[in-house]
């Protein structure tokens, strides 16, 4: 068998971060959160067949301090979740493949999640 000189893949020591790897990463991680802040969400609606107890626990959790760090993070992911499938489904199309535009997504997908977020957060106070 010859013996080929080429490189091989990219190890952490000389490869360099892209945006596109990055969101990748953090959609997979955002999914897992998502799901399970879906069912957490489904067993607090399930809890009100127990009674007006076991529901006003969690109730009283999420009006506190982390509780509300923890909605608005779900946000947050919700967010970022719906801009990047739209961002997917765009390459499903056939748009957006150019590494500009991939790069240009890809911000746009940041920033606009986490302006969301703060425009949810305000318009949950009643501020808009």
């Amino acid at each position: 068998m010859k013996h080929n000189n080429n490189p091989l893949s990219p190890h952490l020591q000389i490869y360099r971060w892209q945006i596109s790897s990055l969101l990748s990463i953090t959609h997979r991680i955002v999914v897992v959160i998502n799901i399970l802040a879906i069912t957490f969400i489904c067993f607090w609606t399930l809890s009100l067949l127990l009674g007006e107890n076991s529901y006003i626990s969690t109730k009283i959790f999420l009006e506190s301090f982390p509780g509300k760090f923890l909605a608005i993070g779900l946000c947050w992911t919700f967010s970022f979740h719906i801009l990047n499938e739209i961002r997917h489904l765009a390459w499903d199309l056939g748009y957006g493949f150019d590494l500009k535009i991939s790069k240009i997504t890809g911000i746009v997908v940041l920033v606009g999640s986490f302006v969301f977020t703060v425009l949810f957060y305000f318009i949950g106070k009643n501020i808009f």
